[in-house]
């Protein structure tokens, strides 16, 4: 190979890995208000699920214990196959009736393309809910209070 279409090439791959680092992001105080349930803390974890309903990626885990994580079955399916570090990601389970104010942070590329938050929830003993709360990733949906199916009652997002 060329030496100047060797260094060409190195450029044009360093190019594009800077540019996917440095992929630009918003972040959304995240305000979740559960139901008034009787039980444990709900395990809680926030996806990013792309177009055709599969998950992306890990936005934040309400539930710090490793070993309930299996309880939310679908996403835990997604993480076993591509576990990464979520340490960052987590907080505290939320109980029937409580608040809970997190931030969690969105590349905005994926804004008005079809992407969806998705809530997945589980409480001991009881039923467990694949999307008890979806928000379309669009900017009217995001703007808007959206009610949840099972253990969350609402969430609002705010861009912040």
């Amino acid at each position: 190979m060329k030496p100047i279409l060797k260094i060409s090439l190195t450029v044009a791959l360093i190019s594009l890995l800077s540019f996917q680092a440095t992929a630009q992001t918003s972040k959304y105080k995240c305000m979740l208000q559960m139901s008034n349930y009787m039980g444990e803390g709900a395990y809680i974890v926030v996806s990013l699920v792309n177009t055709k309903g599969d998950y992306d990626k890990t936005l934040y885990v309400m539930g710090d214990d490793k070993k309930w994580y299996k309880t939310l079955k679908e996403w835990h399916k997604f993480y076993s196959k591509k576990p990464t570090d979520i340490s960052a990601k987590t907080g505290a389970s939320v109980t029937g009736g409580d608040r809970s104010i997190t931030t969690i942070e969105i590349e905005d590329s994926k804004i008005n393309k079809g992407y969806k938050l998705r809530f997945e929830t589980a409480v001991e003993d009881q039923k467990y809910y694949t999307a008890d709360l979806e928000i379309p990733l669009t900017t009217e949906a995001m703007a808007d209070k959206t009610e949840g199916k099972g253990y969350i009652r609402y969430v609002r997002l705010n861009k912040i």
